[in-house]
């Protein structure tokens, strides 16, 4: 992908966050808060995704090029192992204490917002240790 196709790309993602409302914390809070005052913003958000991602790789599966050229890759694999429940267990943990995703906390930490600040910085730190630990993974298991 291009420089300018990711930047459009993003553009136009960080604005689709910041029209729904999802750089606001307080409406994933709102929406994880069965019990109380529950906000099903984050759902309509969520569906009106699930289609526009359902119809993208409908498309995709048909091409071997993508709309900027470059080589088509969908993924392939459909396994679930251990290393996906436990990502996904931390990255539900992880926005349902903080209220943040890393798309919306991009674009809040790039409005100042301080709480989005300290989650990129944890964010960063994770990747960081995954990759670490990554590494030492397969240097223990190629020798």
């Amino acid at each position: 992908m291009s420089a300018l196709g990711a930047f459009l790309a993003g553009l136009v993602f960080g604005l689709g966050l910041i029209l729904s409302g999802m750089t606001d914390p307080g409406k994933v809070i709102g929406f994880l808060d069965l019990t109380g005052n529950w906000d099903p913003s984050l759902a309509f958000v969520m569906g009106g995704a699930v289609q526009v991602g359902f119809l993208a790789f409908a498309i995709a599966r048909r091409r071997t090029r993508n709309f900027l050229g470059g080589a088509m890759r969908v993924p392939d694999r459909r396994d679930i192992d251990a290393r996906l429940v436990g990502g996904s267990a931390v990255f539900g943990i992880g926005w349902g204490l903080a209220g943040f995703c890393p798309g919306p906390a991009l674009v809040s930490f790039g409005s100042g917002q301080d709480k989005a600040a300290v989650f990129v910085a944890a964010m960063l730190l994770g990747m960081l240790v995954y990759t670490i630990a990554e590494r030492t993974r397969r240097t223990s298991a190629a020798a």
